[in-house]
């Protein structure tokens, strides 16, 4: 556990999944959370779930990341809420798969606006009160397709491989005011997603993976914790591969 007495966190597509995960590990270590996501009940019980594991305020901020405009004041009211903004952790995604032959324009935009362009817009919103907070840090949740690529995920694929070029970009940016930016590269994650699969693909997923089993929503959430922790102060620009060894 890691201590995150003091500071607040926010967390896109915090609501189920991956995100809820992220959310209660850093409320284990105390971390103030603001919890966004597009689905108000599931976010509600999230923050149940938090301030019952150690958070000592949680609160739900339902803006849309892929919007500019609300992603600043999504970021403004939360700084106001909560005197402060320590850790960003942009989580939130979709996949739209098809073929490349068969994929529509207004598919391709929506993947991207989700999962690259509001990280960027959350990231730019943010800079200035992670920057004032002096520690800050900023984590991406990235995905081995970012770095492999996968046939039928053109437009997912393409948005995580921008969003590790952003990190490290960023990383660059954001080093001298001491904001940290890393990535986290999950490879498959047993989620309700996954669990729904027909056996034959499962038994083809498991062969592709060293460790020979899916990754849970918890093996993320340490390694989000670890990077929004002070015990990995001098890692920045990084991509953490969250993979059983399915790309190394």
């Amino acid at each position: 556990m890691y201590d995150f007495k003091g500071k607040t966190a926010l967390i896109t597509g915090a609501a189920r999944g991956i995100g809820r995960a992220i959310a209660l590990e850093l409320a284990r270590g105390g971390a103030s959370l603001a919890i966004n996501d597009v689905n108000e009940s599931a976010a509600q019980e999230a923050i149940q779930l938090a301030l019952q594991a150690g958070s000592p305020k949680a609160q739900f901020y339902p803006f849309n990341v892929a919007d500019s405009a609300a992603c600043d004041a999504g970021v403004e009211k939360v700084v106001a809420d909560f005197g402060g903004l320590h850790i960003l952790v942009n989580n939130a995604g979709i996949s739209i798969d098809n073929l490349l032959l068969r994929f529509k324009d207004e598919d391709w935009k929506k993947v991207l606006d989700i999962n690259l362009t509001g990280a960027f817009y959350l990231t730019r919103a943010a800079a200035r009160p992670l920057m004032k907070a002096k520690t800050g840090a900023v984590v991406n949740i990235a995905s081995v397709v970012g770095e492999m690529g996968n046939g039928g995920q053109a437009a997912y694929s393409a948005s995580k491989g921008a969003l590790i070029a952003l990190t490290k970009t960023v990383a660059r940016e954001l080093a001298s005011r001491n904001v940290r930016v890393n990535a986290v590269a999950p490879g498959f994650i047993d989620t309700p997603m996954t669990q729904s699969l027909p056996e034959a693909a499962k038994t083809k997923m498991f062969e592709a993976i060293p460790l020979a089993r899916l990754g849970t929503p918890q093996d993320i959430a340490d390694c989000v914790a670890w990077l929004s922790s002070d015990k990995a102060s001098y890692v920045t620009g990084a991509v953490i591969r969250v993979n059983g060894g399915m790309y190394m």
